[in-house]
């Protein structure tokens, strides 16, 4: 009866606009009472409290990047100073800004630099478009248009256009908002467009990035003018492939041209160009079906249950070791099954075996000559064919100076992968060994005080005030904010570890490294 009077007594629009002025604490109406029309402008109130909440999320990003000067950063002509890669979108911030957000907000560098360009060009350069997002009249959405297509117009191109086109922003789609501030924005300035181009064109990239179940995505930003050309190159290619026979989805024919034209396998004119690729598979995985692989499943001989199933799975992502030394037995077992599988470097390549325990801890890496001669020297101490159980293989030895030796360095790359400051994807290939605890003040030149940081968040921690670093001796890095933020990060071996999407790299830096 109650919910019958309440529905009757407040028209639509009435009950609106007294939902819109209740405050947060007041207990929300359960979903479950609420009729069709009473959710639906529910969900009118949520997108307006959006609204209002993303344009106090860019005040509270503005604040924390008034505490962040540039004057912090290290200096032109210092050996520190950024020579390339991205700095803070914000004028007058320190460099480092972004990566502070980044831990922040749990995100990536990329995406946190996004949000500070957003919060700049709403708070400090449209107060009026962010009053309306505050008032909960606009959403986030198009307010991110203005911020997009009047970035880099002058204040005076602002100031005129902002009035013109606001009003009426709210109801236009968004590509007819973003149409309509172009059109606004060259009608006051004439040279507006062709800076947009220019600026475009400054951000041509090429990206990869994961998109599950083995596949990946390469995408190239670059003028139409190429973008079309290219495709044209890729299509005809793969018509061709069609005309000639090939009944495959036309699709998959344009997925095999393209990388044939990039690697171009038969043209030997050129310099040779060496990919690296890092392939990790636990010794069962790569075991062939048959009479052994299933003696050696838990439900030999039984039908398993999925329980089962996901038990064996979670116990074959490394070769156990049960985290015991590795003594001569398990090099001389180890080198049978590799024998037995077959596995062998590929032409021109390199093949390193990397050892686990159990919880995915790395414990040692080795090529398979290497093994072969632990193998056969057996234990100094009591003899090769002695079974006194003595370790012949484990990490790196500690380096006598501040450089790391090869052997570490391959190491840390099986360990690490990818650059290891929160939310950086960048190959591990592509990163410097640094010194958590440096040198200079005493840090050791070992695996438990090494780990990979691209060169970007390798200067952050070497010249960013404020920062810290922690690594544990199993690898598990800690970083600390100078707000007071702290991410965690551990190797990607590790099977307790709660993995989160593939994190995209962070630009490259190339400017040499901070020593």
């Amino acid at each position: 009866m109650a919910r019958t009077m309440l529905h009757r007594s407040l028209a639509e629009g009435a009950l609106l606009g007294w939902l819109l002025r209740q405050a947060p604490s007041v207990r929300r109406v359960p979903v479950g009472v609420m009729t069709p029309e009473e959710a639906a402008i529910e969900l009118a109130r949520v997108q307006a409290r959006k609204a209002m909440e993303a344009a106090h999320e860019a005040e509270l990003v503005m604040a924390v990047a008034a505490g962040r000067p540039d004057t912090d950063d290290p200096p032109p002509g210092h050996p520190g100073a950024r020579r390339r890669g991205a700095g803070s979108p914000v004028p007058g911030t320190s460099e480092f800004l972004p990566d502070e957000l980044a831990l922040v907000l749990n995100c990536s560098r990329v995406y946190a630099g996004g949000v500070l360009g957003d919060a700049f060009q709403l708070v400090e350069r449209m107060p009026a478009v962010l009053a309306e997002c505050a008032a909960g009249r606009l959403d986030w959405f198009r307010a991110r248009v203005f911020a997009d297509v009047l970035a880099t117009a002058s204040d005076d191109v602002v100031a005129v256009v902002v009035p013109a086109v606001l009003p009426e922003a709210a109801g236009l789609s968004s590509g007819k908002l973003r149409n309509r501030l172009v059109a606004a924005a060259v009608a006051a300035d004439e040279e507006f467009a062709e800076r947009r181009r220019i600026e475009a064109e400054r951000r041509a990239a090429v990206r990869l990035h994961p998109t599950g179940d083995g596949m990946s995505a390469l995408t190239s930003e670059l003028p139409s003018a190429v973008a079309a050309a290219m495709w044209s190159t890729i299509d005809q290619a793969a018509q061709l492939a069609a005309t000639a026979g090939d009944d495959r989805p036309i699709g998959v024919l344009r997925a095999e041209a393209h990388p044939a034209l990039v690697l171009r396998p038969w043209d030997t004119s050129g310099p040779a160009v060496t990919g690296h690729l890092t392939v990790t598979a636990p010794l069962s995985a790569l075991r062939r079906p048959g009479r052994a692989a299933a003696a050696a499943q838990p439900w030999a001989g039984q039908a398993p249950d999925a329980a089962d199933r996901v038990r064996a799975a979670a116990g074959a992502a490394t070769p156990s070791l049960d985290g015991s030394p590795i003594t001569t037995e398990h090099l001389r077992e180890l080198l049978a099954q590799l024998g037995a599988l077959g596995v062998q470097a590929p032409p021109g390549g390199s093949l390193a075996v990397a050892l686990a325990d159990d919880d995915g801890a790395l414990l040692a890496t080795a090529t398979a000559a290497e093994l072969a001669r632990l193998a056969a020297r057996g234990c100094p101490t009591h003899g090769r064919d002695s079974d006194c159980g003595c370790p012949v293989l484990g990490p790196p030895a500690e380096a006598d100076g501040y450089a790391h030796s090869a052997t570490q360095e391959r190491f840390l790359r099986l360990r690490d992968r990818t650059c290891r400051h929160p939310g950086c994807g960048q190959p591990a290939g592509r990163t410097d060994a640094d010194h958590v605890v440096p040198y200079d003040c005493g840090g050791r030149t070992s695996c438990q005080n090494l780990c990979c940081l691209c060169r970007s968040h390798h200067r952050l921690k070497t010249f960013a005030r404020g920062w810290r670093f922690a690594m544990t001796t199993d690898g598990t890095l800690t970083v600390t904010t100078p707000s007071g933020i702290t991410r965690t990060t551990r190797p990607p071996g590790f099977r307790d570890q709660r993995a989160l999407p593939p994190p995209r790299p962070t630009p490259v830096d190339e400017s040499p490294p901070p020593f």
